[in-house]
């Protein structure tokens, strides 16, 4: 299924399978399981009020083939700011935790403008992740990877940095804020290049800001991504992203703590 095919499935009913397709290691891809969670807390909210700035805590593996169970709670709601609740259960246990804040445009005589994307080589010099079944993960199937800064996961880089172009590999109806978060997590953790050989590895939190007013994409839009770590060490990898459409436009701000077993 693709991802607009398990969002149309989210919608029907509070508790959905998730299919073996989109796993990552012995877990569903994380990316995919907050962006059918964010869907419904989203459309909890009025149109007007965007989704500012998400926490996402990955309490626990969300399995694939396992039932489960998204529920959604409005913690407030404000005269500007709605703050949500997301969760999702699966053998009557949390597995993943949202906290979202959806707010409303307000008045302000300040505007600073997005940092605008560095430099990056074009889509098509650029080398894509292949998805072999059973080496990449399965999510890699959906969603196409192009590199252009750092190395490829497990080949003894150096570098600090990592990202490229991404999107949709079947082109959505609509790239909404959900397909936007799937996206952000698509990518491995940058220390993930610094290993000869493939380790485990799976995220703790994740903090992620979408800017409003959202620059207008189109469907089939190539989106730039570069993380860099700010600290790795212990077994724990921090770093921080950020995202722009094609035109150089600042999309999302991303911040990530990871667990890495090697």
């Amino acid at each position: 299924m693709t991802f607009d095919e398990l969002i149309t499935a989210g919608r029907a009913s509070n508790e959905l399978v998730m299919p073996a397709a989109w796993s990552q290691g012995r877990a569903t891809f994380g990316g995919l399981a907050t962006g059918l969670l964010f869907d419904r807390m989203e459309r909890a909210v009025a149109d007007s009020r965007p989704m500012r700035s998400m926490n996402v805590s990955f309490v626990a593996p969300v399995e694939a083939d396992v039932p489960a169970l998204f529920e959604v709670q409005i913690l407030r709601e404000g005269r500007s700011v709605s703050q949500v609740e997301g969760r999702i259960i699966q053998n009557g246990e949390p597995r993943l935790i949202c906290i979202g804040a959806f707010a409303g445009d307000r008045e302000s005589i300040v505007q600073v403008d997005g940092e605008p994307a560095p430099d990056a080589k074009p889509v098509d010099q650029c080398q894509s992740l292949p998805f072999i079944e059973g080496v990449t993960p399965g999510f890699i199937g959906f969603i196409e990877l192009r590199w252009a800064y750092g190395s490829m996961p497990f080949t003894g880089g150096s570098s600090r940095e990592m990202g490229g172009w991404m999107r949709f590999r079947e082109v959505p109806e609509t790239l909404t804020d959900a397909h936007i978060v799937a996206l952000v997590d698509a990518w491995p953790a940058p220390v993930l290049q610094h290993f000869k050989s493939a380790v485990p590895a799976s995220s703790l939190s994740w903090a992620l800001d979408i800017i409003h007013p959202r620059p207008t994409l189109k469907a089939d839009d190539w989106l730039l991504y570069k993380a860099s770590i700010e600290q790795a060490g212990d077994g724990y990898c921090h770093f921080n992203a950020r995202v722009w459409t094609s035109r150089g436009e600042l999309l999302a701000v991303s911040r990530q703590t990871v667990t890495v077993f090697g």
